[in-house]
């Protein structure tokens, strides 16, 4: 059982930056793909980055491409969400997620989930 703390939400002006990090516990960490997934009020969750369990590959939604950096420390049992370039758009809860090795994009195929961290970007 693996479980997911983030931390790093809070308010930013549009055009501003984030780093949000993910702490994990309770598992083997390097064995698992990480995505970074989030969710405006009304909307479904949604894809945003996802790492796999070397930090070889990576993904992003087309909406994140080139602002949105997701990297991880297996050392540290921590993955990273570096955002920049914010827009008020990109305000949501952010959740991370593990799954076992293979990154894929779907919501679904996550095993664990942490709580969420908020992101308000004003305007």
């Amino acid at each position: 059982q693996v479980h997911l703390v983030e931390s790093g939400g809070g308010r930013v002006q549009a055009g501003g930056s984030l780093r949000l990090s993910c702490a994990a516990s309770g598992g083997t960490f390097s064995q698992y793909a990480m995505g970074w997934f989030r969710q405006a009020p009304g909307k479904e969750r949604e894809f945003a980055a996802a790492i796999s369990w070397s930090g070889g590959r990576t993904s992003y939604a087309d909406s994140v491409k080139g602002r949105f950096t997701i990297s991880r420390d297996n050392a540290k049992n921590t993955v990273y969400l570096q955002m920049n370039s914010l827009k008020p758009e990109d305000a949501a809860v952010y959740y991370c997620a593990a799954r076992d090795y293979i990154i894929t994009t779907m919501v679904g195929s996550y095993n664990y989930w942490g709580q969420g961290t908020q992101v308000t970007v004003s305007s």
